[in-house]
Formats: C-alpha cells, structure tokens, sequence
C-alpha cells in the first residue's frame, strides 16, 4: 500500500470495512476485529492509528509475529491475512492487516476456554445475536436451516398421501412404509423430520413446507403473499391482497396408462390459479379448434420460475413470507434473506448454481418444478422474457431480499 492511499484511508475514517487500533491492544481486542471482519465483507485493520485519526505508530519491534500469532492462537477456523507496514514521513510505521470475506463461516474468537462470535456493524465490532450465528453458520455451508427441528409438529401434520405419491410415483421407492413408526422412520431418513432434543421426533422445516398440512399454522412464514393493483404503485385499495398456504408439492392420481389427473393443488398450483385471471386474457372469438386463444402479459414459464426460485433459495431464517406484486407495468417477486454464500447478481445471472436449501430443490427438481439443471434464470427467465416481451428483467440484492422485477411489453410494440 502506498502512503498516499494510507493517508486517504485515514481521511476517511473508520467505517464498515476500516478499523483504527494502537497496537498496544490486548490479543483477543485483535482477534475480535480480524472475526468480525471475516464474518461480513472483509475489511483491514491499521494498527498505530488513534481512533482519531491521529497517527502513534508501531510501538513494537516485532509486530507481523505478534499479529500472526493472534491469528493462530486466538482465531477459528484459520484465516491468512495479508499483512504490510507503511512508512510515514516521520519514521513511524503503520501496520496494515487486510482481511478477506470469510469462506468458512462463522468465525469465532477463543479466549479463556470460549468461542465468541463478532460481526462488523457501521464502525463498530458486535457481538452476533442468535439469528445472526444461525445465518453465518448458513452461509459457511455448515448448517442447512432447512433441516432444523419445527416445536410442536408431529407427524400427524404430515401429509402422507402426497409423501406416499412422492416414494410411489415421482422416486420410485419399492418399500413404503405401512405403519406410524415406519413411517416416521423413513422421514427421519430423508430430512423431512427429526429430533427435536428434548425426545420428541417432529418435522423439520423442510418436512413442513414440501408436504405439511398446513403449514403456516407452525412457520408463519411458509407462504406465499400475493398482491395486485391498478396502478404503478401500491394503493390503498388492492385487486387482491391474500397470503397463499399450503405445502409446496400437489398430489396427482395415476391411471394404469401413466395418466397423472392433479387430486390436491399444492402452493404451486395455488398460486398459479390465483394469479392467472389477473395476468391473462381470453381473445373475444373463438379459434378453428372451438377454443378461445389466450394472451399473456409475461411469459408463463418466466413468472413460475421466478416464483419457484424465490421458494427453493429464499432464508427461511426471515419470518416474512415471500411477495409477488402485480402492477399495471411490472411484475415483483421478492425473495427473503442475502444471496446465499458468495452469489452476487452477475454470477446468478451468469449461470452459477449455490443451493440455500439443497433438500427443497432437490425434492421439487424430482417433481419436475425445478430445471434440472438449476439454471433457471440464465435458460428461461431471461431469454423468455427478451423474446416474447422484449425486456429484459432486472434483479436487486440486498441485505434483506433479492427482488426479481418481470416488466409487461411496452405499450407502443
């Protein structure tokens, strides 16, 4: 690093990604910086800087061993800095400590037989809250929220007859079970319930959400929240307002030619009727073949699998449900929770696959929701909708949602 960019950095002050420390701190003082660093968007450390600005330099002689040090005994998992020091007009030197995004989340701090875990906060290094470990944990690809224990379920809030169907028709599976116990040992096999620590086998929120009965009455936030209005804006008075339930997977029955007849919408086909008259029109004659053409605003394949999307990859750990909002001139669907892992737009947009829930797009790839390939923006959504609408969408990511915006054809095309 220069001076220059040193001395700009400093001018700044501390933030999100800059910290300002002597180095005349304890070890665990370091450590809890380098965690909450590596636990957001990485960030650097000057050491011999003032927290106001002023400039106090190295005080010691052996600063890179120490900072490695720190690094080695009081940070979990490892993390390998890139540490440099810069040489000021007076002689002084400032230690810089650059720290990367995390790949191994969430890092902890070991101090006096602890773990403790930070996270950046503005300018500030904080303790994380429960909700905050459980996504870091997420994010490292540690823990899967999916298969987490739902209090209260039983599996008499299980479904069978679609979990039946699903063994029988959709994976084939030769041995379905024929009594309670075998039942619930069988859905403990493949996630869909577990222990719940206090003796107690009960769904997990996979379980619920693919073939629950009802399943907001446990995870308020499983369904799905549609909305339309007139206009380009929310208005007071909505066309529709209402939050869709049921478990994501329908029941079909099966005729000895291979003939599937849907017995039992699931939250797909719920939301796909509910939405369609709103989205859809009839042509005022009646075609060669005695039907009425219909037109779509959007292309029908766009809109499911961005609804799809949002169900499959969305943080179940955000008590909101997920919101398709129809207006005059566009179409939202906004998915809970960051971009799992490292995903950005551009990766997304480019093809790159990172599942937040493998066990959901596994189960509704089985069904066929899902492309098999995962690819589902880059091969549908996108191409649908420069070809049949001639728009491309656009996608905005934040700390909270991804939003997915599906424009109607310009008026004057």
């Amino acid at each position: 690093m220069l001076r220059t960019e040193l001395l700009e950095i400093v001018s700044n002050g501390e933030n999100s990604g800059v910290e300002f420390k002597r180095d005349d701190i304890k070890p665990e003082q370091l450590a809890k910086e380098i965690v909450a660093f590596a636990n957001v968007q990485g960030g650097r450390i000057l050491l011999g800087v003032e927290d106001d600005g002023q400039f106090s330099g190295l005080q010691r002689s052996n600063t890179q061993e120490w900072v490695l040090n720190v690094f080695r005994d009081k940070v979990h998992p490892q993390i390998i800095p890139f540490y440099e020091e810069v040489l000021l007009d007076q002689g002084s030197r400032v230690a810089v400590i650059t720290i990367a995004r995390g790949v191994s989340k969430p890092y902890v701090v070991r101090h006096h037989s602890r773990e403790e875990v930070y996270i950046r906060m503005g300018d500030r290094s904080e303790l994380a809250t429960r909700e905050q470990q459980l996504r870091l944990f997420e994010s490292g690809g540690l823990l899967h929220v999916e298969v987490l224990p739902v209090p209260g379920t039983s599996l008499s809030n299980i479904d069978l007859d679609r979990v039946d169907f699903y063994l029988r028709e959709i994976i084939r599976d030769p041995d379905i079970p024929d009594n309670e116990e075998g039942w619930t040992r069988r859905l403990v096999g493949l996630g869909l319930m577990a222990d719940d620590d206090f003796g107690n086998t009960v769904c997990t929120i996979a379980g619920l959400l693919c073939f629950g009965i009802a399943p907001r009455g446990f995870l308020r936030q499983a369904g799905v929240r549609l909305m339309l209005f007139a206009g380009e804006e929310k208005e007071y008075q909505a066309k529709l307002d209402t939050i869709l339930d049921g478990p994501f997977v329908g029941r079909w029955n099966v005729s000895e030619s291979g003939q599937k007849q849907l017995m039992d919408e699931g939250l797909i086909e719920k939301f796909a009727s509910t939405i369609e008259p709103f989205i859809s029109r009839e042509a005022s004659v009646i075609d060669q073949h005695m039907r009425k053409e219909k037109s779509w605003d959007y292309p029908w394949e766009a809109i499911r699998e961005t609804v799809i999307n949002a169900l499959c990859h969305r943080d179940w750990t955000r008590s909101v449900d997920i919101e398709v909002t129809a207006y005059s001139d566009r179409l939202e669907v906004i998915s809970p929770g960051k971009l799992p892992n490292s995903m950005t737009i551009e990766k997304m947009i480019a093809g790159q696959r990172s599942p937040r829930n493998p066990l959901v797009m596994g189960i509704l790839r089985d069904y066929g929701y899902v492309d098999a390939r995962g690819m589902g923006v880059r091969t549908k959504v996108i191409p649908l909708m420069k070809k049949v609408n001639h728009v491309e969408p656009s996608f905005e990511a934040t700390d909270d949602y991804l939003k997915t915006i599906l424009y109607r054809q310009p008026k004057d095309e």
